[in-house]
């Protein structure tokens, strides 16, 4: 290796290591195209479904465990049945409009709960 090898700037860098990808990819790799969008709708039905049937189930069962225990049947899993289906509705519409992340992240806009970056 020549002295003036090692002294080269970080563009010509930059343009020899895409150099060398490209030769290492070849001429006919194309860029791998995954079906992400259907993958990504599959999911989010799944999930919407599980929602709201779990919502269902657990305060279905909840209100005829009550019942039992205090002796109202049907009157506290009808009522249940209705608080589940709520919440169940809630829940897709929080999937469906991206706020179910996990605490601590932005939502894909970037603003916060008041139209703020301080999310």
């Amino acid at each position: 290796m020549k002295d003036t090898d090692s002294k080269d700037s970080p563009d010509q860098l930059e343009a020899r290591i895409a150099e060398a990808r490209r030769r290492q990819q070849g001429p006919e790799a194309k860029p791998k195209v995954t079906d992400s969008l259907s993958g990504n709708f599959m999911g989010a039905a799944f999930r919407i479904g599980v929602e709201l049937v779990a919502a269902l189930i657990v305060s279905v069962g909840f209100g005829w465990l009550l019942d039992r225990w205090l002796g109202t049947r049907p009157w506290l899993m009808v009522a249940f049945f209705f608080l589940g289906s709520a919440a169940g509705m809630m829940n897709v519409y929080r999937v469906a409009n991206g706020m179910g992340l996990a605490a601590g992240f932005k939502r894909p806009g970037g603003e916060g709960r008041n139209g703020s970056d301080d999310a």
